[in-house]
């Protein structure tokens, strides 16, 4: 075993395989589903735990047999999974923010790559300093 798979507690391929492709892309999708229903990113912390689990259930239980021998081991590896999943996640939704932002309001805000938006200079400003009073 090398220093990775003792890092992930799991076979290279079976890590990469499982983890990175198949629940990767149930956390990308799960990412894109939260931003375009305007929803908190801090969801996607929430919503990382039952795909880390279900990645590390499946990952032992497909190509080790036993899912529940170690524990210790077990709880480890999904906080590994869980790392990697809410990162996939928080990309995809960040990507998907900044798209629907730019599809949805295009007279407000310009997209200038793939993370980031600015506001255009002809917009409201909030602050109160150019709100006047006409009363």
């Amino acid at each position: 075993m090398d220093a990775v798979e003792v890092l992930i507690d799991l076979d290279l391929g079976v890590f990469i395989g499982m983890t990175l492709v198949v629940m990767g892309g149930g956390a990308i999708l799960t990412g894109q589903a939260l931003a375009n229903t305007w929803r908190p990113a801090r969801q996607v912390l929430f919503y990382g735990v039952p795909l880390a689990i279900a990645s590390r259930f499946l990952s032992l239980a497909l190509f080790q047999g036993d899912p529940f021998f170690h524990m210790g081991r077990w709880l480890y590896g999904s906080a590994i999974d869980y790392l990697c999943l809410v990162a996939y996640g928080l990309l995809a939704y960040r990507v998907t923010r900044v798209w629907r932002m730019a599809q949805q309001y295009p007279w407000l805000v310009r997209r200038t790559g793939l993370f980031t938006y600015e506001r255009l200079g002809n917009t409201i400003d909030d602050s109160n300093e150019s709100v006047v009073n006409r009363e």
